[in-house]
């Protein structure tokens, strides 16, 4: 089974993206922030990294050029899920290391495309 560490603030959000990745097969792993969601990669080392950008402590920014970072970590996909959809967020994403950028609210059926996508 597929292991993915969704890293998100807000409540209803991470509810809704595990109800999401639970039905899908997925093991969901959860961290509120950042810092947490760094050591979580670090401890679990998921499949896949599921990563909002405006976080507490450390941001998404952040929290992914630490992820990417590390050699034992810096080969797990990671996809910036955010609300951050102005012009030029996806390439500032992209530049802290993000592999994919998909934009609050999405499609959840584009969602789990674009996840298996890089499981592929």
């Amino acid at each position: 089974m597929k292991r993915i560490l969704v890293i998100e603030d807000t409540w209803h959000n991470r509810r809704m993206l595990r109800d999401l990745l639970t039905r899908a097969g997925f093991e969901v792993l959860e961290a509120v922030d950042g810092e947490e969601g760094v050591a979580q990669a670090q401890r679990h080392r998921p499949n896949l990294i599921l990563m909002d950008i405006q976080l507490p402590l450390v941001d998404g920014y952040d929290a992914t050029r630490r992820i990417k970072g590390n050699p034992a970590l810096h080969h797990i996909p990671i996809i910036a899920v955010t609300s951050y959809a102005l012009a030029g967020d996806e390439a500032k994403a992209r530049e802290a290391g993000c592999d994919g950028y998909v934009a609050k609210p999405f499609s959840p059926r584009k969602l789990l495309a674009t996840i298996q996508e890089y499981l592929a």
